[in-house]
């Protein structure tokens, strides 16, 4: 089966960890293409590849001051995978809260 493209939906945009990182910087604010070079230590060109990606999906927004490009987070793009992780956030919460109790008592019997 073919993989769908990377453009199709954030799920598959956030896939490349490089796109995650580029969100990860974007998370504290606005940024120009040369600030996340700087910040990732990546090529220009591969970032803007990336940035293209990511706002295809979405998961970014661009506006134009003076001769700079600036990049945006867009949260609203990134609520799907929100929304399935969710999902799963009690089973998380439920297996933790076993290992707490495992620990407690391996903790009394080394006491």
């Amino acid at each position: 089966m073919a993989r769908a493209a990377t453009t199709t939906d954030a799920f598959n945009a956030v896939a490349e960890p490089r796109r995650r990182q580029i969100l990860d910087v974007l998370a504290s604010g606005e940024r120009s293409v040369n600030d996340l070079v700087g910040a990732l230590g990546l090529a220009q060109p591969q970032v803007s590849k990336h940035l293209r990606v990511l706002r295809e999906v979405g998961a970014v927004d661009v506006r134009d001051e003076g001769r700079q490009r600036l990049y945006r987070l867009n949260g609203r793009a990134l609520k799907p995978i929100h929304d399935w992780v969710k999902k799963y956030e009690r089973s998380w919460s439920e297996r933790f809260e076993l290992l707490d109790d495992v620990l407690a008592e391996l903790k009394d019997e080394e006491e």
